[in-house]
């Protein structure tokens, strides 16, 4: 049976992450307290955000830039968008 967490993006209980994602406190918040699917969904816009907003990950604002957005995210707070981007039809 997998394990569930109380999303704090969906504010319910939700399956959960089989490990932390990064190391340190940051990486186990986000295991106590995110559910794979939020971090599923956080992975597609952050990769959406990287690419139309052509981020250089080398960069540190950049870096910095990404975190904040994640934490907004996570938390079920506006977050930033890309501009323009329209999704592929199908």
């Amino acid at each position: 049976m997998p394990r569930t967490v109380f999303c704090k993006k969906y504010q319910t209980e939700m399956e959960g992450l089989d490990k932390p994602p990064y190391p340190g406190p940051k990486g186990q918040d986000i295991y106590d307290n995110v559910s794979a699917q939020a971090w599923q969904e956080w992975q597609a816009h952050q990769t959406m955000l990287i690419n139309e907003k052509q981020l250089n990950m080398m960069d540190a604002e950049s870096r910095k830039y990404l975190q904040e957005e994640m934490g907004k995210f996570l938390a079920g707070e506006d977050y930033d968008q890309a501009e323009g981007y329209v999704p592929p039809s199908e």
